[in-house]
């Protein structure tokens, strides 16, 4: 997709060092990427805070372990 957005000149030199992008699309593909990706897992961690995982009752990882090594 084509776009015309006015970004300050010193924001795009730092995110072109910063991501080590060749030209100036390449790297706001990358700074843009990692920014979804962050926000991706923030809403994972915030759904984590709600409502933790919890492990049945007499769970071990030594039992965990035991059985992927007879697998």
């Amino acid at each position: 997709m084509k776009v015309t957005a006015l970004i300050p000149d010193e924001l795009i030199d730092e995110v072109k060092k910063l991501t080590g992008g060749g030209n100036i699309t390449e790297s706001l593909i990358i700074a843009l990427n990692d920014y979804a990706s962050r926000q991706r897992t923030l809403k994972v961690i915030q759904k984590i805070k709600k409502q933790p995982f919890s492990f049945r009752t007499g769970f071990s990882a030594h039992q965990v372990r035991k059985l992927n090594r007879e697998a």
